[in-house]
């Protein structure tokens, strides 16, 4: 493996992919999906990284897809994807850790971005997202600490659910989902952090439909890009210039659950989500700067999935989601061609 970015740009490659119509798809069987994470436990909600010459993906295990105070994170780690090793299982008592999401630092270190979420008799009470850093050899990782976020955007069921990093600052939307009142309404707000710990509001985002789950990229130009889960509604996509105080905003027409994307080149993405289908599946799309989605592969999933991480190589692009099509909820790695998709 050599020269992987997450979530950066892949230099060198040219995708001659027209944005009008086509919606050409890959071929299952051109794609290679292997299982990598199993046990008695449910294993949930992934996220994947390279880091100094390994892949990382960081996941929660827990007795069920949620309501206890069991969740843990566990993060695994490989140089090939194909023989994994568990380098860390992150816990705090009387939490429930959840979305473990990773990211480098700008000093060059793993930070682990998690919910936590608090129970009482399976009824949700708070929340208090949490973060652990990685030494920089990515060999070892602190005991999760709640972070901070400033009082203007600060409620008792906060939720940052990713970070991404542009020039030494963080960037993630946390949002609220209002259970101190059952009729509020969902809220979401950009921040922003220069430790990983404190994280100050940029703006809040003024959509309906209760949105949630949202992930950040910024590109090199600076123009940064959402895509964003609506529990009442399909998603979104954002686009917003520096100081991203001002949005606009392109309805997809598809539901989320679990979105994350990551670039190919200036104007091209990949990006995966659970697709609510009869059954739900993980589902891959290409987009443009514009945000117009195109089917790309549905990946052998079912029942509880979804969930996906992305790493994208010279000539491959790496998937990992969860998935319970074969039985308990496990944790799989696709491999994609990128000679595939340039093809399409």
């Amino acid at each position: 493996m050599k020269k992987l970015t997450q979530p950066a740009l892949l230099l060198g490659i040219s995708l001659i992919i027209s944005h009008a119509t086509s919606n050409a798809q890959i071929k299952p069987e051109d794609v290679s999906v292997r299982k990598i994470w199993s046990n008695e436990y449910h294993n949930a909600f992934t996220s994947l990284i390279w880091f100094k010459g390994s892949f990382y993906c960081s996941f929660r295990q827990g007795s069920d897809h949620a309501g206890g105070v069991d969740g843990v994170v566990r993060i695994i780690k490989s140089k090939d994807g194909i023989n994994w090793t568990s380098v860390a299982v992150l816990e705090k008592k009387g939490y429930d850790l959840r979305d473990p999401k990773l990211s480098v630092t700008p000093d060059g270190r793993i930070l682990v971005n998690m919910g936590g979420s608090v129970y009482k008799d399976r009824k949700l009470m708070s929340r208090l997202s949490h973060v652990s850093f990685s030494n920089s050899s990515g060999k070892k990782f602190s005991d999760p600490q709640p972070i901070g976020i400033s009082a203007n955007a600060k409620t008792n069921f906060d939720w940052l659910w990713r970070v991404s990093w542009y020039n030494k600052i963080g960037y993630g939307v946390a949002y609220s989902t209002g259970e101190e009142k059952e009729d509020q309404e969902w809220s979401v707000c950009l921040l922003k952090t220069t430790d990983g710990i404190n994280y100050d509001l940029v703006t809040r985002l003024s959509l309906d439909g209760r949105p949630n789950e949202t992930t950040v990229r910024i590109m090199p130009d600076g123009e940064m890009l959402m895509m964003v889960r609506r529990e009442s509604g399909t998603g979104f996509w954002g686009r917003s210039k520096p100081p991203y105080k001002e949005w606009s905003w392109t309805d997809t027409g598809i539901r989320f659950g679990g979105p994350d994307f990551t670039a190919l080149n200036d104007e091209l993405f990949i990006a995966g989500t659970r697709i609510y289908e009869k059954p739900a599946i993980t589902g891959l799309f290409l987009v443009n700067r514009e945000g117009q989605f195109r089917n790309l592969l549905r990946l052998p999933s079912g029942g509880d999935n979804s969930y996906p991480g992305f790493v994208v190589g010279r000539k491959k692009i790496f998937v990992s989601y969860y998935s319970s099509h074969e039985g308990n909820s496990s944790i799989y790695l696709a491999e994609i061609p990128l000679s595939l998709i340039e093809g399409l």
